[in-house]
């Protein structure tokens, strides 16, 4: 049984920039195509670290670090997104029960933060891997700058194979900044990372036209193609009394994942070996989610008619032939700069003549682009006194707005 759409739309993992045709794929061929992920966004759910809300797992936790461990083998990167801190550090709290006011959450996740980490870092250490604690609030993926701070220490970690463990910074954060759930915090890590597939372990085997604990006859799902408000009604309420969210919080994170091109897995964490059986053929575990739309055509949709420009950058005859190749903007291509922006802000390409080419996200702020332009990138150190990016705009993140003659 399939959901949505009729035909399916062949989607390009792993930031491919080629022209994408479309064409319909079998259920069969949509799984084998999510298996060829590279990064990966697997969240954990709190009724599987701990042990019917009593306390924390180790073992279960070594055993999703040495699956982790065999993907990374595999040439793949892997970012965790843990829930586990709150249901901890109630039971060190003393509460009997899940926290219920803002200040009992936030003291829970102090108690039980340092635990829940404790655990990652034995067992990532039992298969030669290391662990990075990354705490997040929402004002990190709305607030631009935070956001891209973000993002380039994900990066980073994930450059010197140092897997991040985030959780969402219950500690601090007020009710107005929190994303509610974890589902949803890993929805947004996977955009922000530009991540191939998100994976939520739960303790469902995927959805179902009814709900599998009341209708025994209930049908699996294995693939939806679309989340229609036909899906969103398959969703029951909360699921475990140890978590903050059920069904609807998990299709509603697959949306938001799908928006951002990333395809999405539900399955059941409490079958042995959870996370590699999903990359194993021989039939689909779970549901899958199937993105929108390819993620860097949906990355440039949004840069052409979502973001308003604060700036130009007037380049020379050889970047814009650059940019018709498909190449990303470098500094030394640059002649004149213009408007006040910061990095991560959209700004014009302008033809020698002061046409407008294309849009981009810029890496730079205004000041020290002026510094660097017309240099070459080994420059950038001695100018800045920092080595910053040496593209100006990734070509990923660069879309052209005028197809005609380049230096016309």
């Amino acid at each position: 049984m399939t959901i949505g759409r009729k035909m399916i739309t062949m989607w390009k993992p792993f930031g491919c920039l080629e022209s994408m045709n479309e064409f319909s794929l079998t259920p069969a061929q949509a799984w084998h195509h999510a298996r060829q992920a590279k990064r990966l966004v697997v969240k954990i759910g709190s009724n599987l670290l701990t042990h019917g809300g009593e306390y924390l797992q180790p073992e279960w936790i070594a055993e999703r670090c040495g699956e982790l461990a065999q993907l990374i083998q595999q040439g793949r990167q892997v970012v965790v997104v843990t829930s586990g801190a709150v249901a901890a550090g109630a039971i060190r709290l003393g509460l009997g029960r899940k926290p219920r006011s803002l200040r009992e959450k936030q003291a829970a996740a102090a108690a039980g933060q340092g635990q829940l980490m404790r655990y990652y870092d034995e067992g990532m250490a039992r298969f030669g891997l290391q662990a990075a604690q990354v705490l997040l609030t929402r004002d990190d993926v709305v607030h631009r700058q935070r956001y891209l701070n973000a993002r380039d220490t994900l990066q980073t970690l994930l450059e010197h194979q140092i897997i991040p463990v985030i959780n969402e910074n219950d500690t601090v954060v007020v009710q107005e900044l929190r994303f509610g759930d974890n589902d949803t915090l890993a929805a947004l890590v996977a955009g922000l990372l530009d991540a191939d597939l998100l994976i939520l372990l739960s303790d469902v085997d995927g959805l179902f036209d009814a709900n599998p604990r009341t209708h025994p006859q209930a049908n699996h799902i294995p693939l939806v193609e679309r989340i229609t408000p036909e899906v969103e009604g398959l969703a029951g309420g909360v699921g475990s009394g140890v978590g903050s969210g059920g069904m609807i919080t998990k299709i509603k994170a697959a949306r938001k994942a799908a928006r951002f091109g990333c395809p999405t897995i539900l399955a059941n964490g409490f079958l042995d070996q959870p996370i590699l059986r999903l990359f194993q053929e021989g039939g689909p575990t779970g549901t899958l989610f199937l993105p929108e739309e390819d993620r860097i055509r949906s990355r440039k949709r949004w840069i052409a008619n979502g973001l308003v420009a604060t700036g130009s950058v007037t380049l020379d005859n050889g970047a814009v032939d650059a940019l018709f190749a498909g190449k990303s903007l470098l500094a030394k291509g640059i002649t004149h700069v213009e408007g006040q922006f910061d990095r991560g802000d959209a700004v014009y390409c302008l033809a020698p003549g002061g046409r407008r080419l294309a849009k981009g996200l810029v890496n730079y702020q205004v000041g020290h682009l002026r510094q660097i332009a017309g240099c070459h990138s080994r420059q950038f150190e001695s100018i800045l006194g920092f080595m910053g990016d040496e593209e100006v705009i990734h070509r990923d993140n660069l879309v052209i707005l005028d197809q005609t003659t380049p230096h016309g």
